[in-house]
């Protein structure tokens, strides 16, 4: 350390020390009004605070510090669709586990208390948790901690089994055709009828041009998605999203009724090539979830989404015979496992009619 007198006659103590992550050399400073053993004391200790606030491991940063740094990060590197959803997660997991909780202070045991006590249903946690565990992985990447023990000991909390939560997720045959019997508005019904014939998400559908459609090779192309939150065209969901989808001989008609004309204020009109053939915007999506549940009333008490007639599909398809890793690549998948769990549910389904059916069978004369 050493002493330094500024034209206003006071005194400025400055250290140098090196900077553990760059390496260069750094200086602080702090000013006094003396010069004495007493002052020297003072600064000395003042500068080496300095300094070791400085050094300090990045641990003793707080959850909120740290959820800034990494969704600054993202905003740059994912795209806004998850950018948006991680920013809610960030913003749910401050909320929970408190935002000035240090990550020093983190571990598995005071993660799991405050989930508790959130009183959220175990299959939010578990969503929560995931969405934890990747911030602190990133964390643990970026250097900004020195591991991730209090991540590592932590379990989901027991939840409904996935496969029996699909168990009512996807439509009989005959209530799809009930469905779009009932459905008036055509531009809806043929939306309906389009992504139970194809499999596609619903942002796929509406992100459709009529380029996409290629019935001479008779296959869909699926290149992009329509960003339900933010109104945009960007990329698909996954690598795997980007696919061709095969028209079978119903979903071949429709989509050759789809290139001929198009459904906009219930008006029918001459496509345009740059027109998308399901014309979104921001309200589309929800005025469909409202037209759907709205017809579905009276026909089923299944929650009718658009995703639930993704999953009708993969299950209509696997009724008919079809692979379940040919469904799972149609879907645009990166593993089947949620088709194999339709799939065991279709299974134990037919099982139980084919029991009935031999319940029934009498092989001796009366």
């Amino acid at each position: 350390m050493w002493v330094e007198k500024t034209a206003a006659n006071k005194y400025k103590y400055v250290e140098r020390y090196k900077d553990p992550y760059t390496g260069k050399e750094k200086r602080v400073s702090i000013t006094l009004d003396k010069n004495t053993k007493q002052a020297q004391k003072q600064a000395q200790e003042a500068l080496y605070q300095k300094i070791n606030s400085a050094d300090a491991r990045i641990e003793s940063m707080t959850l909120e510090k740290l959820t800034q740094i990494y969704l600054n990060d993202q905003e740059h590197t994912v795209k806004m669709s998850t950018f948006r959803r991680n920013s809610f997660a960030c913003a749910s997991i401050c909320k929970t586990l408190g935002k000035d909780v240090r990550l020093d202070n983190l571990t598995a045991g005071y993660i799991r208390k405050k989930y508790i006590e959130s009183g959220k249903a175990a299959g939010t946690v578990n969503e929560s948790m995931t969405r934890l565990k990747a911030l602190i992985r990133w964390a643990y990447k970026n250097d900004y901690i020195a591991n991730t023990s209090c991540i590592d000991k932590l379990e989901k909390f027991k939840d409904t089994p996935h496969a029996a939560k699909i168990e009512n997720k996807f439509l009989e045959k005959e209530e799809v055709s009930a469905l779009l019997n009932k459905m008036k508005v055509r531009k809806w019904h043929d939306l309906t009828a389009f992504l139970v014939l194809s499999g596609l998400r619903i942002g796929e559908a509406l992100a459709l041009l009529p380029s996409d459609l290629d019935c001479k090779e008779r296959v869909i192309h699926v290149t992009k998605t329509y960003d339900l939150v933010n109104g945009i065209i960007t990329s698909p969901k996954t690598r795997t999203s980007v696919r061709d989808v095969y028209m079978q001989k119903e979903l071949y008609e429709l989509c050759k009724e789809l290139l001929s004309e198009s459904y906009i204020n219930n008006q029918i009109i001459n496509i345009d090539a740059d027109l998308k053939i399901f014309e979104p915007s921001i309200t589309t999506y929800p005025a469909y979830e409202k037209y759907l549940r709205e017809n579905a009333s009276g026909i089923t008490d299944k929650k009718v989404t658009a995703h639930l007639l993704r999953h009708t599909h993969a299950s209509l398809m696997l009724e008919a015979g079809m692979d379940v890793d040919a469904i799972s690549e149609r879907l645009g998948h990166n593993n089947s496992k949620i088709t194999r769990e339709i799939y065991l549910h279709i299974t134990e389904r037919t099982k139980r009619k084919q029991r009935e059916q031999i319940d029934k069978i009498k092989l001796f004369a009366p």
